[in-house]
C-alpha cells in the first residue's frame, strides 16, 4: 500500500463533516453519500449549526447560502472566526452571483450549484481539502519540532517533502549511526550532509568531505587512508588521512558508488573496526568517525549488477534520507531563486534587485534536471547579465525562455501572454539586430505599437542595436 492509499484513509477515518441544508431530502442525499467514508452529522439551519460547532469538532462545514431565518454566509462569518481550522464548502441554487461571490472572498474552499449531479467531484472535493489541511496543519507540527534548537542554515524550502526530510535529519543527527544520502544530482547531498554534522555531537570537530568521483582509486586510497614517506615514487612526505583530519568529526564520501569493489573492501574494514592502515604503513591506526555517504545512482541496482559490495551496502545504509527532486517540490523555488538573487546581487554589487513576475513563472515552469545547483547557476547568469532593477527573461539563459512550447501550460491566460509577448519582441529584436522598422515589417507591428511594449516590459532596445542607423 503506498503512503498517499494510507494518508488518504487516514483522513477519511479521522474526518467529521456537519452538513447544513434547510431541505432534508439535500441533507439524507449528502448523508447517503458521504456517510460510508466519513462521520457526517447534518443540521437544517444557522442555529442548529452554531449549537454542533460548539460542542463538537469538525474538519469541514457543508453550508448552503440561502436558507430561513440567519442565512449562509452569517454563518460564514461566524466559522471563519470562530473555528477558523474548519474548511468551509458552499452550496445553493438559489445564492446569487454577489453572494456567490462574497462566499468565495470570505474564504469558501468551494462553492458547487444545486443541483448536485456530481457526487463523486463532491467527494474528491472533499477529499483534497482534507490533504491540503492535513498537509498544512502536518508542516505546522514540523515546524515546531524544527525550531526546537535545530540549525538548519543553508537549507532553503518549506514544501512538505523538504520538512520531512528535516524532521527526519533532526531525529537522526544527535546518533552516531552511518547514514547514506540518495538523490538526483543537484538536490543538496552534502548540504544536508553539513546540516547533519552541525546538529550532532560532533559539530566541534571537522567536517571533511571527500568526493569518491574526482579522484583516481590510487590517489582516493592514499586520500582517504594515508600513506608514509616512500610507500610510492611520488611520497616524498608522511601524508595524514582524511579518516585522521576528521577523527572525533564527520567524514561525508560523496558519489560512493564510483569507487571499485577493491576500495571498498578496504573501506568496509575500516568502518567496521575502527581502524585503518595507511598505503606504506605497517601498524594500525584506531579513528573516531562517523560516516555519511552520499550517490545519485540507485544503489540497489549497482549491487545487482555486482558493481557496490552488498555487505558495505547494509554497513552504510543504517539511515537512509532520500532528498527530493525540485520538481516535486516546486513551491520551494520561488523561495530559492529569491534566496540566489539576494546572494548574487550582494556579490556583484546590485542591491535591490528582484526577480520580474514572468521571469518567475518561467522558473516555476521549467524542469530543473540539475536540482537546486542548476538553478543557482541560472540565477547567478541571470544577476550577471542583469541591467535593471528587475531580472528580465533575456538576462535568464537562452533554452529557459527561447522555447515557448512549454511556457503558459497551468498559468492564466493574460500572464502566459506576457511572457510570450515579451519573449517574442526581445527575441525578434535580437534577429534584427535591433531595427525597429525591420521588426515592424516581420511582425506586422506598428513601430508605435514596438515601442509602447518597449515601454510596458521595460526593453533596452539598445542592447540589440549594432550601429543601426535605421530605428
Amino acid at each position: 500500500m503506498t503512503n498517499q492509499v494510507i494518508q488518504t484513509d487516514f483522513l477519511k477515518r479521522n474526518a467529521k463533516i456537519l452538513i447544513i441544508d434547510d431541505e432534508e431530502d439535500t441533507l439524507d442525499i449528502f448523508r447517503r453519500q458521504l456517510e460510508d467514508e466519513y462521520e457526517i452529522e447534518t443540521a437544517n439551519s444557522a442555529a442548529l449549526a452554531l449549537e454542533k460547532l460548539r460542542k463538537g469538532t469538525y474538519q469541514i462545514a457543508l453550508t448552503d447560502l440561502v436558507m430561513p431565518g440567519e442565512d449562509g454566509l452569517e454563518l460564514m462569518k461566524k466559522i471563519k472566526a470562530q473555528w477558523p481550522h474548519i474548511a468551509v464548502l458552499v452550496i445553493s441554487g438559489k445564492a446569487s452571483i454577489e453572494m456567490a461571490v462574497e462566499a468565495m472572498k470570505l474564504g469558501a474552499e468551494e462553492f458547487i450549484e444545486k443541483p448536485v449531479e456530481d457526487l463523486d467531484l463532491l467527494k474528491l472535493m472533499i477529499e483534497r481539502i482534507l490533504k491540503v489541511k492535513w498537509q498544512t496543519e502536518e508542516i505546522k507540527r514540523l515546524h515546531s519540532i524544527l525550531a526546537q534548537g535545530f540549525d538548519r542554515r543553508n537549507i532553503v524550502g518549506n514544501s512538505f517533502s523538504i520538512q520531512k526530510v528535516m524532521e527526519k535529519v533532526k531525529r537522526i543527527a544527535p546518533l552516531d549511526t552511518t547514514v547514506l544520502i540518495t538523490g538526483e544530482t543537484g538536490v543538496g547531498k552534502e548540504l544536508f550532509a553539513d546540516l547533519i554534522h552541525k546538529n550532532s555531537k560532533r559539530k566541534e570537530k571537522k567536517f571533511v568531505t571527500v568526493n569518491c568521483g574526482g579522484l583516481p582509486e590510487n590517489l582516493l586510497e592514499s586520500m582517504l587512508f594515508g600513506h608514509k614517506k616512500g610507500a610510492f615514487t611520488d611520497a616524498i612526505r608522511d601524508k595524514i588521512s582524511y579518516f585522521q583530519e576528521a577523527d572525533g568529526g564527520t567524514l561525508f564520501l560523496d558519489e560512493i558508488t564510483e569507487t571499485s569493489r577493491a576500495f571498498q573492501t578496504k573501506l568496509l574494514r575500516a568502518l567496521e573496526k575502527g581502524i585503518i592502515r595507511q598505503v606504506g604503513g605497517d601498524h594500525d591506526i584506531e579513528v573516531d568517525v562517523r560516516i555519511i555517504t552520499a550517490t545519485n545512482k540507485n544503489i540497489e541496482e549497482e549491487i545487482i549488477n555486482r558493481k557496490f559490495r552488498d555487505d558495505l551496502y547494509y554497513r552504510l545504509n543504517v539511515i537512509n534520507i532520500n532528498i527530493p527532486p525540485l520538481r516535486e517540490r516546486v513551491e520551494d523555488i520561488k523561495l530559492l531563486a529569491n534566496a540566489f538573487v539576494n546572494e548574487f546581487a550582494e556579490k556583484h554589487k546590485k542591491k535591490g534587485l528582484t526577480i520580474s513576475k514572468p521571469v518567475m513563472s518561467i522558473l516555476i515552469l521549467y524542469e530543473w534536471k540539475g536540482n537546486v545547483r542548476e538553478l543557482r547557476n541560472t540565477i547567478e547568469h541571470a544577476v550577471a547579465l542583469a541591467t535593471h532593477n528587475k531580472i528580465l527573461p533575456e538576462d535568464l539563459p537562452s533554452h529557459l525562455y527561447i522555447n515557448k512550447e512549454s511556457i503558459g501550460q497551468n498559468l492564466p491566460f493574460a500572464e502566459a501572454k506576457e511572457i510570450f509577448e515579451k519573449s517574442y519582441i526581445t527575441g525578434l529584436l535580437s534577429y534584427c539586430n535591433g531595427d525597429v522598422t525591420k521588426a515592424a515589417n516581420i511582425s506586422q507591428i506598428k513601430r508605435q505599437n514596438i515601442y509602447d511594449k518597449f515601454k510596458k516590459y521595460d526593453i533596452d532596445i539598445n542592447k540589440y542595436r549594432k550601429n543601426n542607423e535605421n530605428s
